[in-house]
């Protein structure tokens, strides 16, 4: 098993996007939402069925998730491993003022 970078895998992606400079964005926005909603619903489905939804089933739908979230980072100028450091301080400064729970984007 090859073990990449998120940037790594950043750059591998875009090579199967096309480009469509005037509506990147909003295919990449509604890509995420979609496959956001496709692991809604298998986990609505096992539920549902009682069933177990295996590690490689779910890893399929996250990454697809993660495909269209590298599409969004560099539309902006970010590399996925900028997005995964700003998210992990965003998060322990959260818990080390004991914000973690509640809802808002400043709490």
């Amino acid at each position: 098993m090859n073990i990449i970078t998120l940037n790594e895998y950043q750059k591998e992606s875009k090579k199967t996007w096309k480009q469509n400079y005037r509506n990147d964005f909003y295919r990449a926005i509604l890509g995420l939402v979609g496959e956001s909603g496709e692991i809604a619903d298998k986990i609505k489905k096992s539920m549902r069925d009682d069933t177990y939804i295996s590690s490689t089933d779910m890893g399929k739908e996250l990454g697809d998730c993660l495909y269209y979230i590298a599409r969004l980072a560099e539309y902006y100028n970010l590399t996925l491993e900028q997005v995964a450091q700003m998210n992990i301080e965003k998060l322990q400064d959260r818990q080390k003022r004991g914000k973690i729970h509640g809802e808002g984007d400043n709490r």
